[in-house]
């Protein structure tokens, strides 16, 4: 099984994010080879049914159970196939290769996810660390004749390999104004319409109104909606000693190969540039309350702890 410190890292080689998987197994490679190369074995782990002869250059298909959260078939081929050492394969835009080495009576499972569709896919490496996790051990289960059950909790181990990649973490571009803050963050395979759905309160929004309270949060002082298009973009202004001082802007993307995203940024004028830190921090805790809810954890009162311990961290990174 997993354990606590979950055992993934993410590299970036050559400007691609890579996640990296090892596992000792007290079994010998040959009989490893065959839990993750014979697709009839493969069925009581992967997370897709694999059609494919095994030899490089062999064509793959790829098709989820119907209970799975999408329905696109994918596609992809064998890259490498060298008995019983590497197997390589494309699914989609990712490479996923498969190592085995010699390990006394067992052997090292190195496994890598190389993950495709540039910056945007790599915002899925903290679902994609824990979703093969789980893999894994159904894998080693299976291995050893046990019986395994799929956990329930999927939101921890994302929360935690979220933070533990960075890929909550705000960042600030400077701007001919000033500057913008931007966070975009992966919400898995949620539909447009149900984020849409949470980020308004299921309210209407009206050009000029005020916004949808749970658009907002209490460090950003929230003006008049500026712009929004349902659903997927929503655009209000925010204050500074009760006028407008810049634009708040949600987008909630979907691509049906890497997901659901929700990017939000704030813009902030070179004269209030001491505002970053607290926006960062804001937006951040925010986020991380928004993610959570849309797997239907909703956590009340506001984190100020967090919010607070937030902002001393980027006001760090900021000097």
């Amino acid at each position: 099984m997993a354990t606590e410190d979950a055992s993934a890292s993410l590299r970036i080689v050559e400007g691609t994010p890579v996640l990296r998987f090892e596992r000792r197994i007290a079994h010998p490679p040959a009989k490893v080879w065959r839990a993750v190369t014979d697709p009839a074995e493969m069925a009581h782990w992967f997370p897709a049914a694999v059609e494919t002869e095994l030899r490089t250059g062999a064509a793959m298909r790829f098709t989820f159970p119907e209970d799975a959260p999408l329905d696109t078939v994918g596609e992809g081929e064998i890259l490498e196939f060298d008995p019983p050492k590497v197997y390589a394969f494309r699914w989609n835009q990712s490479v996923l290769r498969f190592e085995l080495l010699a390990d006394g009576q067992g052997c090292l499972l190195v496994f890598t996810e190389t993950l495709g569709g540039g910056w945007a896919g790599g915002l899925a490496a903290g679902r994609n660390a824990a979703g093969w996790d789980v893999c894994l051990d159904a894998m080693l289960a299976r291995l050893t004749d046990q019986s395994y059950r799929q956990p329930t909790d999927w939101l921890g181990p994302m929360e935690h390999y979220i933070a533990k990649f960075g890929l909550d973490t705000g960042k600030v571009h400077e701007t001919d104004e000033g500057y913008r803050i931007h966070f975009a963050r992966d919400l898995v395979w949620k539909s447009v319409e149900d984020v849409w759905d949470l980020l308004t309160g299921r309210t209407a929004v009206g050009i000029g109104a005020a916004p949808p309270l749970p658009a907002t949060n209490g460090y950003v002082p929230a003006g008049p909606v500026a712009a929004a298009s349902p659903p997927r973009i929503l655009t209000y202004h925010w204050l500074h000693d009760g006028e407008p001082a810049g634009l708040v802007r949600f987008e909630i993307t979907h691509d049906p190969t890497l997901g659901t995203r929700i990017e939000l940024s704030q813009t902030i004028p070179a004269r209030l540039a001491e505002v970053r830190t607290t926006a960062l921090a804001a937006w951040h805790t925010y986020l991380e309350l928004f993610f959570a809810a849309t797997h239907g954890d909703i956590r009340c009162p506001w984190p100020k702890d967090r919010t607070e311990a937030l902002t001393r961290t980027y006001s760090e990174g900021l000097h």
